[in-house]
């Protein structure tokens, strides 16, 4: 009664927010909008900063996006960066489904794991896209995708972090 007086929120008064079940999927949609950043270079080292918090999403909470929102999320992503229709479809459901897979397989998951886990993914999706673009003329330079998956993987303990700062606010923590 005292604290209701003082206006002080009660702690315990905290709930999840009303659109908590969509924050992920419209962070994911809202961090594939990223790479229209108007920065000018020759070749695309920018990750797929959809990807990146897609996987970030799936690592953190394997129940705050189901398997099913990839390939909406993929087609989102296809849309607005250009790509192909059906790349991010595929690595991204591709992605979801081994991450289902290893988690049938391990009893448990540390930092590092994860991080070994989503870069090996983020490899996988970048090596797919340049598969894609090879196939239809493009002509790349091993020299030039390298840079791009390093900047990827390392780039990864940030959209974990944004992913946890996200889900704590979602579920009012």
């Amino acid at each position: 009664m005292v604290r209701s007086a003082l206006g002080r929120p009660n702690p315990l008064d905290r709930r999840p927010k009303r659109l908590a079940p969509f924050i992920p999927a419209l962070s994911v949609a809202a961090a594939s909008l990223l790479p229209l950043a108007p920065v000018v270079a020759e070749v695309g080292w920018l990750p797929d900063t959809g990807f990146l918090l897609l996987l970030a999403w799936r690592l953190l909470r394997g129940d705050a996006i189901p398997a099913w929102w990839a390939a909406p999320l993929g087609l989102w992503n296809d849309l607005v960066l250009g790509l192909p229709l059906g790349l991010s479809v595929a690595t991204w459901t591709a992605a979801m489904i081994i991450l289902d897979l290893s988690d049938r397989r391990t009893m448990w998951r540390d930092y590092w794991l994860e991080w070994l886990l989503a870069a090996a993914l983020l490899a996988l999706a970048e090596l797919a896209r340049r598969q894609v673009d090879a196939a239809m003329g493009a002509h790349y330079e091993l020299a030039a995708l390298l840079p791009s998956m390093a900047l990827a993987v390392l780039t990864f303990p940030l959209a974990a972090w944004i992913a946890n700062r996200l889900d704590r606010w979602r579920l009012g923590r």
